[in-house]
């Protein structure tokens, strides 16, 4: 009765319950402390974790439009077009007309913004150390590995948090 890609809403199985929460839940429960902290964290540099990851987004593909990018992250066009006037108005983002498409604008990291990158990606790691300080390394990149191979076979897009989808809805 299962799906075989996993990603089905339907129910059965003949796996017997694990005893204490699931595998499922522990991810939720471990998902929901990381992102919290991380906002605490990222708070600290004044961003919050949009736009950091809307920051870094800008950075892997400068030169794209606004509507690329927010295609990428899922997000609503209405509330990409806050996400990057708050960059840009930072200073950490430059909008340039796109001249092959005077409609669109296109997205470039400043020198601010790559220096608020590097403090960003310095935030991740000791963010990243912390929450598996009870791991060694070799078991870091186990479950980093299992953690990827489970994110791709449910769809999910590399380095953008499904939460992107839905920002800026009741």
């Amino acid at each position: 009765m299962s799906s075989s890609d996993g990603r089905s809403g339907s129910v059965g199985t003949d796996r017997t319950p694990a005893r204490g929460p699931n595998s499922a839940f522990l991810l939720a429960q471990l998902g929901a402390h990381a992102a919290q902290r991380f906002g605490r964290l990222v708070a600290e540099v004044d961003l919050t974790p949009p736009l950091a990851g809307l920051l870094r987004a800008v950075a892997a593909g400068p030169g794209r439009s606004q509507q690329e990018i927010a295609t990428q992250l899922g997000t609503p066009p209405a509330r990409m077009v806050a996400l990057v006037d708050d960059l840009d108005q930072r200073g950490l983002v430059d909008r340039k007309r796109n001249p092959d498409d005077r409609r669109l604008y296109a997205l470039y990291v400043t020198d601010l913004g790559r220096n608020m990158l590097t403090t960003v990606g310095r935030i991740a790691v000791h963010h990243d150390d912390v929450l598996l300080a009870a791991l060694d390394d070799t078991e870091r990149q186990k479950l980093h590995t299992m953690l990827n191979r489970v994110a791709e076979q449910q769809g999910l897009t590399s380095g953008v948090h499904p939460g992107y989808r839905t920002l800026g809805t009741p």
